[in-house]
């Protein structure tokens, strides 16, 4: 058990890596703690001697710590701030990865600001947790021979995405373990705002990042064999006639009295060549709501307010109100009621998209803004890391699709939305995208708007897990129905 771990430490300040250094080197368990630095000239180091690569989370680091480490198990800290182990914190991630042969052992810490602790839970790995920025914490505690074969297997010289194709090797190759235990503590660093970080993978700055990320995703899909390439069907507008509605816009809505008109007005204000209505599912709403959706529908023929019988539906569960609904038309068409086009070309510009790629499903690209429509960071959202051949494949490394979202409705009813209020737009987006053909719009259609009331606004730790573990486990369904298809 002594000197049966190797550390691999990120380079920080000097005075940072000193405080990781003199934690870790009083562990019997740890025979040596290597710095990882970009700085050639940084060498001196008491307690740890130091190796150069340009980036830390490259292939050439990756294959770097696989010849260095010479022992049964390698420890991995992603992190330049000081970390403090918590009580015998090397020799549990020893015990637990030695009793459960994993390929990989993480686990829950604190977060330490000015003197306060703050637990920081992560979520449990699954076989769909193929987002690239899945949260392990700070410290990886791998086996090494997993270590020397994925570095081995690594043909992908990757500069950032080194450290994410090693995880998804390891998968592979044993179990990816999370213990539910605070077991270090990270002196926190100034984070940046949760919008800019949900949504940093489509800023065009990260965009080589991102390339990598997907290149990276789509190899481990061809290897597990839940890869899929086009052709991708297309829906056959002739087998459909019976609809009296060319389009339905449907907004599913609880309690936004403050919202909802707004929202109501842009739909009915759309320019189109065809006849369209707008479905309203009112989900029991007791603030107002209700009595302002009666008011504009008594005074608009196209607008349908429907109260559904069951009072246990989530947005998903509305959304399948409104798609069965017999007035819904041959397209159904998202808006939250939060939300509105924005302008009165939005509708057309969907429905000419389906009639022009023939897809099962069209996307658009949307502003975030206040509620006045003032412009927040990131700005626009258009998924152009979408491409026709390969965006199925890489949608399963991203934690959302875009919108505004629209539907051919006989293959939305088919497939049916799950019943939840997180996510079901993101599980009916994979669905789809397993086998027909996605429509995108680039430029902005719809304003995504954030206010306190919003469903979007601050989500706390727990929440967060919460809503990614669901994701996660989306993923994992997807991920099995598409290496049943041959």
């Amino acid at each position: 058990m002594k000197n049966s771990v190797t550390v691999f430490l990120q380079q920080g300040s000097q005075k940072q890596n000193s405080k990781t250094i003199k934690q870790f080197s009083e562990s019997g368990l740890i025979k040596e703690i290597i710095i990882i630095s970009a700085d050639e000239k940084y060498s001196s180091f008491e307690k740890a001697r130091v190796i150069h690569s340009k980036h830390f989370n490259s292939s050439e680091t990756i294959k770097l710590i696989a010849q260095y480490s010479s022992t049964e198990y390698t420890m991995i800290i992603n992190e330049q701030n000081p970390i403090r182990p918590g009580q015998f914190c090397p020799d549990r991630f020893y015990q637990i990865a030695k009793n459960t042969n994993a390929s990989m052992v993480y686990s829950d810490f604190y977060e330490e600001d000015n003197g306060r602790l703050a637990a920081h839970p992560v979520i449990d790995y699954q076989e769909g947790s193929l987002r690239d920025d899945f949260d392990f914490g700070k410290i990886l505690f791998v086996k090494t021979d997993s270590l020397k074969i994925a570095a081995e297997k690594d043909r992908g010289n990757f500069k950032f995405a080194g450290l994410y194709n090693l995880r998804l090797g390891l998968s592979q190759l044993g179990r990816i373990i999370r213990v539910p235990e605070y077991l270090y503590t990270v002196e926190s660093s100034e984070e940046i705002g949760s919008e800019e970080k949900h949504f940093s993978y489509v800023d065009p700055k990260n965009r080589e990042v991102q390339i990598e990320m997907e290149k990276a995703v789509t190899q481990y899909l061809i290897d597990i064999g839940a890869y899929v390439h086009p052709p991708f069907k297309e829906i056959d507008l002739n087998t459909v006639n019976n609809f009296e509605f060319e389009a339905s816009v449907i907004i599913p809505v609880r309690n936004r009295v403050k919202t909802i008109g707004d929202a109501v007005e842009s739909v009915l204000k759309q320019k189109t060549g065809f006849k369209f209505n707008l479905i309203v599912v009112d989900n029991h709403s007791t603030d107002g709501t209700t009595d302002i959706i009666k008011k504009l529908a008594s005074n608009d023929e196209r607008l349908i307010h429907y109260i559904p019988e069951r009072n246990d539906l989530g947005i998903g569960g509305c959304w399948n109100a409104g798609v069965h609904h017999n007035k819904c038309g041959r397209f159904a068409v998202q808006l939250d009621s939060d939300d509105i086009y924005k302008d009165e070309n939005t509708l057309q510009t969907i429905v000419d998209v389906f009639h022009k790629e023939k897809c099962g499903m069209v996307i658009g690209s949307y502003q975030i803004t206040d509620f006045n429509l003032k412009e927040l960071p990131p700005g626009l959202i258009d998924h152009k890391e979408w491409t026709d051949d390969n965006g199925p494949n890489n949608a399963l490394r991203i934690n959302g699709l875009g919108a505004p979202r629209a539907f051919f409705t006989p293959l939305l009813r088919e497939i049916k939305i799950p019943n939840v209020s997180y996510g079901e737009d993101y599980s009916i987006g994979l669905a789809i995208s397993r086998q027909y053909k996605i429509g995108r719009i680039y430029h902005s259609i719809y304003m995504c708007r954030r206010w306190e009331g919003n469903s979007d606004a601050q989500l706390d730790i727990v929440k967060m897990n919460l809503n990614n573990t669901y994701k996660d486990r989306i993923r994992t369904f997807e991920l099995l129905a598409r290496k049943k298809i041959k």
